[in-house]
């Protein structure tokens, strides 16, 4: 005969799961806050919004090319095109496969596997219940999956922000505890109790996993996770931003969510040329509030030139796909296609490697 648990008990053991190891770092340069009527604990982005941007596609931004085959206008693609052959030393070979939308696995030269913004269901509860019930959600097709070898080697996993679609606490749990975390300032409260180690990194801020270096770098964004307005809010209270990977003499860039701004120039200024440059293109269209959007997303153009300020040697997009939310999109890979045009109209020598959701590339 099988014995019941006491609910009192359950809520009971619920309660006493190990608390989270947090640490946090401080760096040489603060990071900026907001000081509006003395309240001074919201993060705040390095410059303001731009009044004008450097290049700006104004009309036949999307025009078709035989490099991405389509099941209907611009939707549910694949990229057929032919990518640059890179050189590179096999000892200082990063592996950098995409998940999907902002999620990478990346393997370094000495073998330090990272996870990057892995999300790989939809949005958290109470969200993702929100759009199930009462709709107007957004929704994606399954995304390619983080497999268990990866998990278990995973050394670290990164996040760029607090968002839904960077965040997942379900996929927290799924990778455990037998891992690093790096997150942003006052990210730690988020995290469900059970044990995990947890570091917090300002902007500038440096820490290494094994051989490699992790830094933690500015972005043009916001934060913010509680979706209950004029109750309560917690609008810029965690830090945002980008990670630059450092081994073996090679630097990876991930962009996290960012719009345009001289803070590329700032992290060329500080950290020299980048040689690969994770770089989201989408999520900057929306009739209503398209100027808003493009101030804290990249357009393909604008991740052009971000690339450009930063001397990357080589561009890997993300955010399009057939995985994808389409937040602030026309389609699936409209941004791809813009991306494509841009880069001839742009002139721009720095190569594109494109991958589609679940491929891989050493460079």
């Amino acid at each position: 005969m099988k014995k019941l648990i006491p609910c009192s008990l359950i809520l009971f053991l619920a309660s006493c799961a190990a608390p989270n190891n947090v640490k946090k770092l401080k760096a040489d340069l603060d990071v900026k806050y907001k000081k509006t009527e003395g309240y001074t604990h919201q993060f705040a982005n390095v410059y303001k919004r731009p009044d004008s941007y450097p290049v700006t596609c104004e009309q036949d931004c999307y025009p078709q090319t035989q490099d991405i085959q389509c099941t209907s206008n611009m939707e549910q693609c694949e990229f057929v095109g032919q990518n640059p052959v890179v050189i590179t030393n096999d000892s200082s070979r990063f592996t950098l496969r995409w998940i999907g939308h902002a999620s990478f696995v990346i393997t370094t030269p000495t073998k330090e596997t990272i996870l990057i913004d892995p999300v790989t269901k939809q949005f958290d509860w109470p969200v993702d219940w929100a759009f199930t019930n009462l709709g107007g959600g957004f929704y994606r097709n399954t995304p390619a999956h983080i497999t268990e070898n990866e998990i278990a080697a995973a050394q670290g996993v990164v996040y760029s922000h607090i968002h839904y679609d960077h965040f997942n606490k379900a996929d927290i749990e799924t990778i455990g505890t037998k891992t690093k975390y790096l997150t942003p300032l006052n990210f730690a409260d988020y995290f469900p109790d059970g044990g995990y180690d947890i570091v917090e990194m300002p902007w500038y801020a440096q820490y290494s996993l094994g051989k490699t270096q992790i830094h933690f770098v500015p972005a043009h964004h916001f934060s913010n996770r509680i979706v209950v307005p004029f109750i309560t809010n917690d609008d810029d209270e965690t830090l945002w931003g980008g990670w630059l990977f450092e081994n073996s003499g090679k630097k990876v860039f991930f962009a996290g969510d960012t719009g345009y701004s001289n803070h590329f120039k700032d992290i060329h200024k500080k950290y020299g040329d980048i040689d690969i440059c994770l770089m989201p293109i989408a999520s900057y269209h929306h009739e209503k509030y398209g100027k808003w959007y493009r101030n804290v997303h990249l357009t393909p153009e604008d991740a052009i030139t971000a690339a450009q300020d930063m001397h990357c040697g080589v561009v890997i997009p993300w955010g399009y796909g057939n995985a994808s939310w389409k937040m602030g999109d026309h389609t699936s890979h409209s941004a791809l296609f813009r991306l494509l045009h841009m880069q001839k109209e742009m002139n721009s020598h720095i190569p594109l490697y494109i991958l589609n959701e679940g491929e891989q590339v050493s460079l």
